[in-house]
């Protein structure tokens, strides 16, 4: 039986996997799910890799109070290359519960797609390492080590940590992070870039208390009104992110993302436009992008004929690869002081910060993922940027910067990570699992 043929074969035990994962809800915050499912989760993957002939299986506490799953299989011999496997057990919240379709902890297969929380983001990773190395057995010619870390979708750092105290660890010669994805179904990449992020909140304040609109507006400054100019001015009118002494103009080489395919993929309403004057590719992967993700000022059910005395919002700043987030975090914070009008008081408050990451290409590795993914999907691999950010890959190439670290993974656009209606289609599950198991008998350091 071939590869490709054992892997089919084992598609049903995969379903059955990614069900009984996606039916633990390990939201790693303890203020919405109880700790106790995240150990579930753990506990769940040491089983399943030790029946995949890992070895030294345990759960290793982080700073952040997660426990990551640490494992082994080091049978290949010393002159073989090692390979770190890499995924995430915890998975986002479920948010409005009623705007699913499907129950969002339980697995279920409308139109041909495995919908669930967690589903693609990051369950149906480690579900493609396993599927993998169930079709491989015994027949592994490099080393590997593996980390599936628990608190990942929190960005509370627990595993950066733990590599920086840990190093020799998880030394290896290439890192498979695989929490990233295809840019369409059946179409390989690998992800060669992040942005990395800012996020600030911004508070405007310009009055003791609230005042009668109709007694004193028109002349009392209004803080929201101000908080409003002030957001106005990251934006210009075409939708380019126009911070003061942060460059807008940069260009993407990689492989395109054509405009019909993205505002079918975002679901764009009849008569809005896209945003920027770069292509699609440029604006989501080289240029900065700020986001309003939040506002503190009153609902319209409920709101009086007041001038507000107070107001705050916060941001998020996307930073491309080349430029540094803590100087973009400083032109974020003095455009914003710059931008307020009226004398109106402002204070920004920095909340999080990390730094883009841009792949080395070309080494031995990449040359073998390209020959995989040829050999599962029929066509070429291209590459492209992801806008999203991971910090752990800024760690893992500050502490091993020899390794080669590839990002792939089964979360293509119509997976809807982190939304409602999150979801995988299974044939990414089993066609990267090809393309990961060829990887590993291909790779030779």
């Amino acid at each position: 039986m071939s590869l490709a043929d054992r892997i089919d074969a084992l598609m049903g035990q995969a379903r059955i996997d990614l069900g009984e994962l996606v039916a633990i809800p390990s939201v790693a915050d303890p203020r919405q799910y109880p700790p106790e499912e995240c150990a579930k989760a753990a506990n769940w993957v040491v089983d399943r890799f030790a029946q995949a002939g890992f070895t030294g299986l345990s759960l290793r506490p982080t700073a952040d109070g997660s426990n990551a799953v640490y494992g082994e299989r080091l049978t290949a011999g010393p002159d073989a290359p090692t390979v770190l496997l890499y995924a995430h057990y915890d998975v986002q919240p479920p948010l409005d519960e009623k705007a699913w379709h499907t129950p969002p902890f339980a697995l279920t297969e409308v139109n041909g797609r495995w919908y669930g929380r967690g589903a693609a983001d990051c369950k149906g990773n480690i579900v493609m390492h396993l599927t993998a190395l169930r079709a491989l057995g015994d027949d592994v010619p490099v080393n590997l080590k593996l980390i599936v870390e628990g608190s990942e979708e929190q960005g509370t750092g627990g595993l950066e940590d733990f590599v920086e105290h840990n190093p020799d660890l998880l030394r290896a010669d290439a890192i498979l992070v695989c929490d990233t994805g295809n840019a369409a179904v059946g179409v390989p990449a690998a992800t060669v870039t992040l942005r990395g992020l800012v996020n600030v909140v911004v508070t405007v304040e310009a009055l003791d208390g609230e005042l009668h609109s109709g007694m004193f507006g028109g002349a009392a400054p209004d803080a929201l009104a101000a908080l409003i100019q002030i957001l106005s001015t990251l934006r210009d009118a075409a939708g380019n992110t126009t911070i003061a002494g942060l460059a807008h103009d940069q260009t993407w080489q990689g492989a395109p993302y054509p405009p019909e395919q993205f505002r079918s993929d975002i679901g764009l309403i009849d008569g809005a436009g896209l945003l920027g004057d770069g292509t699609v590719s440029d604006m989501l992967w080289s240029r900065p992008a700020v986001t309003v993700l939040g506002l503190d000022c009153p609902p319209v059910v409920g709101s009086a004929a007041a001038i507000q005395p107070r107001s705050r919002a916060r941001l998020n700043l996307r930073v491309p690869p080349g430029t540094d987030a803590v100087k973009a975090q400083d032109a974020l914070i003095a455009h914003l002081h710059a931008a307020a009008p009226w004398g109106v008081r402002v204070t920004v408050e920095p909340e999080a910060i990390g730094q883009p990451f841009e792949a080395r290409t070309g080494g031995p590795a990449y040359r073998a993922l390209s020959a995989a993914m040829l050999e599962a999907f029929g066509r070429e691999m291209t590459t492209l940027g992801q806008g999203g950010s991971i910090p752990l890959c800024n760690v893992f190439a500050a502490t091993y910067p020899d390794a080669e670290i590839i990002l792939m993974g089964v979360e293509e656009p119509l997976a809807l990570i982190h939304a409602p209606n999150e979801s995988v289609d299974p044939g990414e599950i089993a066609r990267l699992a090809l393309a990961e198991a060829r990887f590993l008998q291909r790779y030779r350091g």
